[in-house]
């Protein structure tokens, strides 16, 4: 049986049989416990993250102390702070395991090796950080164009697994609302 990162970067190239346990080598494995992080705040962003099992935040402490969330990521999804990674700098946000978590994680350098001696992996990573991109400016659409409560209603309709699995106070700090108003939402929504 196939590695679940193989299995998804098989949706979008073809990899050769051959290729498969050589692409897995430049991976690390690790797991982490809930509410464990992977990348805390101001520390150099080294890796870029695949979710194997589990599911992942990434959030940023506002001024006032409170921290808001900007991004889940669950099996399948990747995640790590872009910039920092790229630019291989110190962060302004913390990845953290919501629940038990497994990833393969992969350098930057490891990564563009990797790209190097495989060049049809730069496809599948195209896609992935198109997907990503995408992802986030409908999220800001959202942000502008729904009221709150239909930003809840989309979310738990195109997303349920999200809702189901992750704590309330997260999904309203995503949602950009408090977790009380969030549970008056879905009150309303219920009845």
């Amino acid at each position: 049986m196939s590695h679940p990162l193989i299995v998804h970067m098989q949706r979008y190239v073809t990899i050769p049989s051959e290729d498969k346990d050589a692409i897995l080598a430049y991976f690390q494995s690790q797991t982490y416990k809930k509410k464990e992080d992977l990348l805390g705040l101001n520390a150099v962003c080294h890796d870029h993250f695949f979710i194997v099992k589990g599911c992942v935040r990434l959030f940023f402490i506002k001024d006032n102390g409170v921290e808001q969330t900007i991004q889940f990521a669950i099996e399948n999804w990747w995640i790590t702070d872009y910039q920092a990674f790229v630019q291989q700098a110190t962060t302004d946000y913390v990845l953290q395991a919501v629940e038990p978590t497994e990833v393969l994680r992969i350098t930057l350098v490891k990564q563009n090796e990797l790209l190097d001696t495989y060049p049809y992996l730069e496809r599948y990573f195209r896609n992935i950080y198109q997907r990503a991109y995408t992802a986030s400016l409908t999220r800001t659409r959202f942000l502008y164009n729904f009221s709150k409560e239909e930003f809840y209603r989309h979310f738990n309709d195109h997303f349920p697994e999200f809702v189901s699995r992750v704590p309330q106070h997260l999904l309203a700090s995503y949602l950009n609302m408090t977790p009380e108003y969030l549970s008056e939402i879905k009150r309303k929504t219920r009845t």
